[in-house]
């Protein structure tokens, strides 16, 4: 049974409500528009029910806003009700588009003040809302989840925080590592992946693309990576190879131990199409240090898919690339802020999760199970099913 006919045959858990942060207020938006769609076409013979008073409507979203005085301090302002509901708060924390001043000194807003606004807006509805949920595309952190010597726990004391002040369940995509839920093993965690949406982008991006053993070979950067690239290999029936990073570990350089070289391991890509996936672009050094290491190794075509497009260094190297041929395509989603320089670029590709997000929230707004939403495998299988008739995906 889909998911869109259990949410037919069960009551919601409280009136939806949606706040979209400043940071992400066209994907707020967006999945909005999405819910509002699916709530007309639905429940129509009970819609009377007082149990589903306010089901329906053109808006879930609450007006509020995080004004700051002049000293750089906020508050956080709900400017309508929410008691009652069933409450889920989106904020994107890398979005540095964002400023603010401080004493007549403008800033860019960090993922530290992210944090703290989307801990504001908490603040203004607990006691009020039914349940309140958080929805952090990127998890606010997660780079820094574990500990290796005299170090901070900065994900951890993260969640705990969001758990203390009332928070049942926090949604993020491809955490970098998502064993740090463990730190709040009572609390619902979820992390999704987006390979479906990152095929159905690239099949209409490169039409001429053949997933099969022939023609495609699907390459981990390193080893963290590992475990999204055997999941797309095996979906997809294709090999898969890895490459392993040859660090430095006497000095540190912006807060990590540089890369000495990429070895690669894995069968011979020599006339394959190649994708390389993983979970974000930060600066890209690595990205592009393997992708131009795959062409000199005779691979046709270059893809790069990841969650998180973050180019904290630019896109000149990425022009560059791409005008050497080293890469062809970057597939990246709309989860966090995309400069508009970005859709300029002919390499750019973008995978619109708005639609995915939105199914999230209605099946947890109505309590029903999310492993079909968790495993995109059929998803996946369908889409090449269509793609071996011809049909358009």
């Amino acid at each position: 049974m889909s998911n869109i006919e259990l949410l037919e045959k069960t009551l919601p858990y409280a009136p939806l409500k949606l706040v979209a942060m400043e940071s992400c207020k066209g994907l707020g938006q967006k999945v909005n528009d999405y819910i509002v769609s699916f709530r007309e076409n639905t429940i129509n013979e009970v819609s009377e029910s007082p149990l589903y008073v306010n089901y329906k409507s053109n808006n879930y979203l609450v007006d509020c806003c995080c004004p700051r005085f002049g000293s750089g301090e906020a508050k956080g302002i709900l400017k309508e009700t929410i008691r009652g509901t069933d409450l889920f708060i989106m904020t994107d924390v890398c979005n540095y588009s964002l400023t603010y001043k401080v004493n007549g000194y403008v800033n860019h807003m960090s993922p530290d003040d992210h944090y703290q606004d989307l801990k504001r807006i908490i603040s203004a509805a607990t006691g009020k809302a039914h349940r309140i949920n958080v929805i952090m595309p990127f998890l606010y952190e997660s780079r820094q989840h574990k500990r290796t010597k005299r170090e901070s726990l900065d994900c951890a004391l993260a969640l705990e925080e969001l758990d203390a002040m009332g928070v049942k369940n926090i949604i993020t995509f491809d955490a970098h590592d998502p064993r740090v839920q463990n730190a709040i093993p009572l609390n619902g965690f979820d992390s999704f992946n987006p390979p479906y949406q990152f095929m159905k982008a690239l099949f209409r991006a490169v039409p001429d693309l053949k997933p099969d053993k022939d023609h495609l070979m699907i390459i981990s950067p390193d080893e963290g990576a590992m475990h999204r690239a055997v999941y797309f290999s095996n979906v997809l029936e294709v090999d898969m190879g890895m490459f392993y990073k040859r660090r430095d570990y006497s000095t540190v350089v912006n807060g990590k131990n540089p890369i000495v070289a990429h070895e690669f391991l894995g069968d011979d890509v020599s006339g394959k199409d190649v994708i390389i996936v993983d979970d974000m672009i930060s600066s890209g050094e690595s990205m592009l240090d393997v992708a131009k290491q795959l062409k000199e190794r005779r691979a046709a075509r270059v893809f790069v898919c990841t969650t998180f497009g973050l180019f904290t260094d630019g896109f000149d190297k990425f022009d560059e690339y791409y005008e050497k041929g080293y890469l062809n395509k970057v597939i990246t989603t709309n989860l966090t802020y995309l400069p508009p320089a970005l859709f300029e670029k002919p390499y750019f590709v973008q995978a619109d999760m708005s639609k995915f997000l939105a199914l999230i929230i209605d099946s947890l707004n109505h309590d029903v199970t999310i492993g079909a939403v968790l495993n995109p495998t059929d998803k996946i299988h369908a889409l090449l099913e269509k793609r071996k008739k011809g049909s358009p995906v």
